[in-house]
């Protein structure tokens, strides 16, 4: 994005405004003001949003008006950012430009123009994609200010979308830069999606990724770079928050879908299996989900090398299917305010809850080898739940489970900071998550 002329721009609106700011101190002089606080503005918008994606360093600027259509005169004592000099955001008030624009005059029926300038350098190494702040009017009031700052492409619904989703083109999926999702978006039938090592997505507030029933997803990482899943915050407070985007969503009947060497992360369920559908995770991070970090309806299912941790549950495997999980970690120590753990990391069931009853299927298998299965839910870590008339197989072979036939602590170094690697001497040698695999 070229800034050429934006300069002078400012300039101007910064001169007409001083000048409309002296006018109206000279001809109001000995007006009685309402207290700000009893006052309440009105703004054109709710929020000040750069929907331009920048793709150069560069700025771009958007105009707020304020209202006052109250019966009252008031003089605002301050106008500023909420992040002040650190912010990305630049305000022109009346045209004053300073950090702090001060004593602003607004009176009766009268309206005034905040020129907002994002100020943006895409190419930032680590930068956030959204930058955000929020104008502070002294009477208590704010305007939110949203810009997206890191060059990606956005995938998002448009006015006049007749869908809850944004349909991806798989065939022209770029792999030379991010994907933020802004809003869900589906592979559609009869497409494949196909990820390659490095690919990075990141989802906002309620995004998700539909595979639709005959769609298939292929995620092929590698060990040194993985595929990331991520949520779109990415300041430090954000990095390990769950529930901050929604899930991977594989479809009645998607089958042959394949996720190997993948990070997926900050979701509500990592990846969800509908009835029918088919999945092969292998060598995949699942972590930080508000509810599972894989969960499975009647599905097909085989995991290997996996390490699912901070996690409501590891695993929900409901109405039956066939599962099949190898050397994998299910390492949960949830611990969040306001929010305490009350279920197993792995639940086994052959039916699911629906209004009005219960819905049965046939689990044939539910098998794990080699793997731990620990946390801190002193119950134990393994609940199952059957429901007669169906089938319902389970069977943890040469695996440490904590409350089962074999419980015994596995020894992670430290499950606090999230280091699930094995101390010297664990009884659990050789068994779970493979780390240098």
């Amino acid at each position: 994005m070229k800034s050429n002329g934006r300069a002078w721009r400012w300039q101007a609106w910064s001169a007409v405004a001083m000048v409309a700011a002296v006018w109206l101190a000279v001809g109001c002089s000995g007006v009685e003001y309402a207290d700000e606080h009893e006052v309440r503005l009105e703004f054109s918008e709710g929020k000040v949003s750069f929907d331009t994606v920048f793709t150069t360093l560069g700025s771009a600027t958007r105009v707020l008006t304020v209202y006052n259509r109250t019966s009252s005169d008031v003089e605002l004592q301050s106008v500023s950012l909420v992040h002040g000099r650190a912010s990305r955001f630049r305000l022109n008030v009346d045209g004053d430009t300073s950090l702090v624009a001060r004593h602003v005059e607004l009176l009766s029926g009268d309206s005034l123009l905040i020129f907002v300038q994002a100020c943006i350098d895409p190419n930032e190494a680590g930068g956030a994609f959204v930058r955000t702040d929020s104008i502070v009017f002294s009477n208590g009031q704010c305007v939110p200010l949203e810009a997206w700052g890191r060059d990606a492409v956005y995938h998002r619904l448009r006015v006049g979308d007749t869908t809850w989703y944004t349909v991806l083109d798989c065939e022209a999926f770029r792999h030379d830069r991010p994907h933020v999702f802004l809003s869900p978006a589906a592979v559609l039938d009869g497409h494949t999606l196909t990820l390659r090592a490095g690919d990075e997505l990141y989802f906002a507030d309620g995004a998700m990724l539909v595979v639709d029933s005959n769609a298939r997803l292929m995620v092929l990482g590698s060990a040194d770079r993985p595929v990331l899943f991520s949520s779109l915050r990415r300041e430090e407070w954000y990095r390990a928050l769950p529930g901050q985007w929604q899930t991977v969503w594989f479809y009645n009947g998607s089958v042959g879908n394949v996720v190997e060497h993948a990070v997926i992360e900050n979701g509500t369920g990592g990846l969800r299996c509908y009835p029918g559908s088919e999945l092969r995770v292998r060598h995949t991070v699942v972590r930080h989900m508000s509810d599972a970090g894989i969960i499975g309806q009647y599905a097909t299912i085989e995991g290997r090398n996996l390490l699912i941790y901070d996690c409501y549950s590891s695993l929900a495997l409901l109405a039956g299917g066939d599962y099949r999980f190898s050397h994998c970690t299910m390492a949960d120590y949830w611990n969040y305010v306001g929010r305490s753990r009350d279920t197993a990391s792995v639940i086994l069931s052959n039916y699911y809850p629906v209004e009005g009853g219960l819905v049965g299927g046939d689990l044939r298998r539910a098998e794990f080898e080699d793997c731990i299965v620990w946390g801190n839910w002193s119950a134990g870590e393994v609940a199952e739940g059957r429901l007669e008339g169906f089938e319902f197989s389970s069977s943890f072979r040469h695996s440490i489970v904590r409350g089962g036939e074999w419980s015994e602590d596995p020894q992670f170094v430290d499950p606090k900071r999230h280091n699930y690697r094995l101390a010297e001497g664990s009884p659990a040698a050789g068994l779970g998550y493979e780390f240098d695999n």
